[in-house]
């Protein structure tokens, strides 16, 4: 448009007209510019989002040396080992960003049933990300039955943990090979009695039994939350890891899921949509503003702030260390 106008003067000597020249802008202006624009836009944009989703594959994928390392992973588990140790974790989105997490330690038991809670933002799904090895820390270890995740391959480190998120995959296929994807041996016994112990049975008859085929986008939200934790009850799997994985059922359906969860044998992570299941667990590890606290639901009603803000307890809280007033929950 720039060259146009200053080269209109030069035009006009030549013969064009004022008429052309002014056509010419209108034209740059309302058609050539905008589709100038929106191609280096679209350029833009689809460039970073190449640049990103490269990223993040290189990340997961390791080199083939690390995979080689794999080969022997550490010792086996012994039977007073923890199911999950974190010691020293720190990790950042990007050298210059806020830690999300610095020099955190926890330590699971077997058997272990935890809620993580927390405002958006604060880390939640991060910890889930780096328990089950789908990320790695800046530093620190994770340990999973005494084995370090950092020299696990991916089958060793499937065989330790199940990891559900929130976005559940369904594809397209018997409603069996679905829920067998991650325990192929499972027999039919099984299948039907993990599907009623989850609240599942009623979504298998709808869709017509085990052997029906599952159109993953005839299936709400939830319907496919559901079959994937049904698949994760199934896993051989000791540790299973929910990542906010319940977060489109009903709250009593995401009871009856997160309860059978927890008597399942093995060891529960859930990284909570609703503050009930903080209720549920046995210990409860809140991100606060201080950084993560744990303990029981009770002992963080006293202890933390932003724990008691999570779940409506704006006050009442005595000396002695009891709640005298708790408000429902917010949902």
């Amino acid at each position: 448009m720039v060259v146009l106008l200053l080269a209109a003067p030069w035009l006009v000597r030549r013969g064009l007209s004022t008429g052309a020249v002014l056509g010419a802008l209108v034209y740059v202006t309302t058609s050539l510019q905008p589709a100038l624009h929106a191609l280096v836009q679209g350029l833009g944009g689809g460039g970073l989002r190449y640049a990103v989703t490269l990223e993040r594959i290189l990340r997961t994928c390791p080199p083939p040396a690390r995979r080689d390392r794999a080969a022997t992973p550490g010792a086996d588990p012994q039977g007073d080992t923890p199911a999950v140790r974190l010691s020293n974790l720190t990790f950042r989105y990007g050298p210059g960003a806020r830690p999300i997490l610095a020099d955190f330690s926890m330590t699971l038991p077997e058997g272990e049933h935890l809620a993580v809670v927390g405002p958006s933002g604060t880390g939640k799904s991060t910890l889930a990300g780096l328990v089950a090895g789908l990320i790695e820390p800046e530093r620190g270890t994770v340990h999973l039955a005494g084995r370090p995740v950092a020299a696990l391959g991916r089958t060793d480190l499937a065989a330790l943990r199940v990891l559900v998120p929130q976005e559940a995959y369904v594809f397209t296929g018997s409603l069996a090979d679905n829920l067998r994807y991650l325990s192929p041996d499972a027999d039919d016994t099984a299948v039907e009695t993990a599907l009623a112990r989850l609240g599942a049975d009623a979504l298998a008859r709808r869709l017509g039994g085990l052997a029906a085929t599952v159109d993953p986008t005839t299936l709400s939200a939830g319907e496919r939350q559901l079959v994937a934790a049904v698949r994760a009850y199934l896993a051989p799997a000791p540790l299973v890891i929910l990542d906010e994985a319940t977060c489109h059922l009903d709250p009593t359906l995401e009871a009856t899921v997160e309860s059978a969860f927890a008597r399942r044998p093995g060891t529960l992570v859930v990284i909570a949509h609703r503050i009930s299941s903080a209720v549920r667990a046995r210990r409860v590890l809140v991100f606060d503003e201080d950084g993560p606290l744990d303990g029981s639901h009770q002992e963080l009603l006293v202890r933390s702030p932003g724990y008691r803000d999570l779940v409506g307890h704006w006050d009442g809280v005595s000396a002695a260390g009891g709640a005298d007033r708790v408000a429902a929950p917010r949902g």
